[in-house]
């Protein structure tokens, strides 16, 4: 599977943004979703998850109740909405694919290519 993360730019804190990954050359309900992200000089971290059907998600503590991952199997997009961002939600956000679901573990196989998003105080 390929996957094409966007939807990232530049927003003041308490804004809003929503990030879509779209999937090609494989069969997207095969795969659970999860969105990490990586600031500068620190390590790449899980944001949220999403089971196969979307029934499960799962949410880092950090971005619980502010962000909602969700997904349409029929358009293979996996989306994040972000709201009430901080600036400590900057960072470049990835998408990856597993048909193993890996909940908040690092460990899918399948990387997106990033998308920057920018949280100004």
């Amino acid at each position: 599977v390929q996957l094409q993360a966007s939807g990232g730019g530049l927003v003041q804190a308490g804004g809003s943004l929503r990030l879509s990954c779209a999937a090609s050359k494989g069969t997207f309900s095969s795969y659970a979703m999860g969105w990490f992200r990586q600031a500068p000089g620190k390590e790449r971290e899980s944001v949220a998850a999403v089971s196969r059907s979307g029934a499960s998600t799962d949410y880092a503590d950090s971005v619980k109740g502010r962000f909602t991952i969700g997904r349409d199997n029929p358009k293979e997009t996996v989306y994040l909405q972000m709201n009430s961002l901080k600036p400590e939600d900057t960072g470049v956000y990835y998408c990856a694919a597993d048909t193993v679901n890996r909940g908040l573990s690092l460990r899918y196989d399948y990387w997106g290519q990033g998308t920057q998003v920018t949280v100004s105080s």
